[in-house]
């Protein structure tokens, strides 16, 4: 319904909220839904929300039709609206801006015994989960999903730009890429079993060797029965493969990556960061984030895990040989305001297509690039190996089925050299940049262990 007649010859324009600042002074139409409402005597204070912000309108009773007054005063929250009204600035708010309320016109009406389930209350983790297609609307969860959008164009934007082509590998394989993962395992036809993806990293090694500097970027899945706070079994992967690069090259690369991706995040969105964490403390630790990043060998991240566990700042020492759990690298990784790039790790806890340091071949060339305050592993990368003889090798030894593998192979068997990739987790770099808990506020949808629904 419209509480008064449009007149389109004096319609004020449609604007977002993110834009509003642009039409300080003027009347302007937004679309969207009511978020919340106060009342005080005679003023009214409805929240209104589009998707790209929020902002206050004000509506005092002696200033719009009585129709305009009572019609906002009895909305329900989500109803949804187009508003009219002047955009005032207000340095209190937290937009910036006000809205001076002169019309509303309501779409849709949630009807009074059938209230939006999710308030401004207190609610549990599986409350809101199991409302999760409800939960998005508000403002923290609404700014975590720009942020993420942002981070994912930035991702592409970054390898698009140095010339990288995007090559997109399959969804369903017909082996493992790693061994230490449990797969996801389907049916395939007459072809016998066949497996979601847990990365695309074989493939697009296959079409760096013909484009020479390649990416990918799409799902990937991991059947780990893990309910830790940073896996989920559905997840984004974006992986770039680079022809004739080595670790040092690698290592580059994936620091001006999050360089990149951390400075657009903070060109767009420093009022979103401060809606999820509550301050501007965030962003003034991203500004850290610049190139070059701290690197630390395994065996000097070991010694520091050493001397953590002696003074009592680590509960479990760390065992030599063994790859670094959770608590491990939160601690290393808190000991840097920026990422952390450990490299060399013992070659049996890593996968089978790592090259061996020619220096040390009981280590790996491989990259883990640990976020600070504790995120842990945000990239993992490594230099593949390039021999032929080698690789055979090391498939047999993981117990790989080889005649899976034959394809991969025949990169050894022409024009083979030496190359290099990593794989970046979205969700994984979205926790650490809006400074989240939980991996599950990352993604729309979240699916883990024991959550498929909605």
């Amino acid at each position: 319904m419209s509480t008064t007649a449009p007149n389109p010859e004096s319609a004020a324009p449609l604007t977002t909220i993110r834009d509003i600042g642009q039409h300080e002074g003027e009347s302007v139409q937004l679309r969207g839904w009511l978020y919340n409402l106060r009342e005080s005597g005679k003023l009214l204070f409805p929240i209104f929300r589009d998707g790209s912000g929020t902002i206050q309108g004000i509506v005092p009773k002696a200033a719009v039709p009585p129709e305009v007054f009572e019609t906002i005063k009895n909305l329900t929250l989500e109803s949804s609206v187009t508003v009219t009204g002047k955009v005032r600035a207000d340095k209190r708010a937290p937009s910036g801006y006000e809205l001076d309320v002169e019309n509303i016109d309501v779409t849709q009406r949630v009807p009074d015994d059938q209230p939006f389930p999710i308030t401004l209350k207190e609610h549990g983790p599986d409350f809101l989960m199991e409302r999760r297609h409800l939960w998005m609307r508000t403002p923290r969860q609404s700014a975590i999903l720009r942020i993420r959008a942002t981070i994912m164009r930035a991702a592409q934007e970054f390898f698009d730009t140095q010339d990288f082509v995007r090559t997109d590998p399959p969804i369903l394989t017909p082996a493992a890429c790693e061994g230490t993962s449990e797969l996801f395992e389907m049916k395939y036809f007459d072809e016998g079993n066949a497996y979601l993806t847990q990365s695309g990293q074989l493939y697009i090694e296959a079409t760096a060797l013909a484009l020479g500097k390649v990416y990918s970027f799409g799902p990937t899945f991991r059947a780990e029965k893990s309910k830790t706070r940073r896996h989920l079994t559905e997840f984004w992967m974006i992986e770039p493969e680079v022809a004739y690069a080595g670790l040092d090259d690698l290592m580059q690369l994936a620091e001006n990556f999050l360089a990149h991706i951390v400075t657009r995040v903070l060109e767009t969105h420093r009022g979103d960061l401060k809606t999820i964490t509550g301050s501007d403390d965030k962003a003034a630790r991203l500004e850290k984030i610049q190139a070059p990043f701290p690197r630390l060998s395994y065996d000097d991240a070991h010694k520091m895990l050493e001397e953590a566990h002696a003074k009592g700042l680590i509960e479990n020492p760390h065992t030599y040989g063994d790859d670094f759990g959770a608590p491990d690298e939160t601690y290393i990784s808190n000991q840097f305001d920026r990422p952390v790039m450990v490299h060399r790790y013992p070659a049996e806890v890593k996968a089978f297509y790592m090259q061996p340091d020619p220096q040390d071949p009981t280590k790996a060339l491989c990259v883990d690039v640990l976020a600070p305050e504790g995120y842990g592993e945000i990239i993992g990368g490594s230099q593949r190996i390039d021999s032929y003889d080698l690789l055979k090798q090391r498939i047999l030894d993981h117990n790989l089925p080889l005649e899976s593998f034959e394809w991969y192979l025949d990169l050894r068997k022409y024009g083979s050299v030496p190359h290099s990739g990593f794989g970046m987790g979205i969700e994984r770099c979205v926790a650490w940049v809006c400074g989240l808990e939980h991996v599950r506020e990352t993604i729309p949808f979240a699916r883990t262990l024991n959550r498929i629904y909605p």
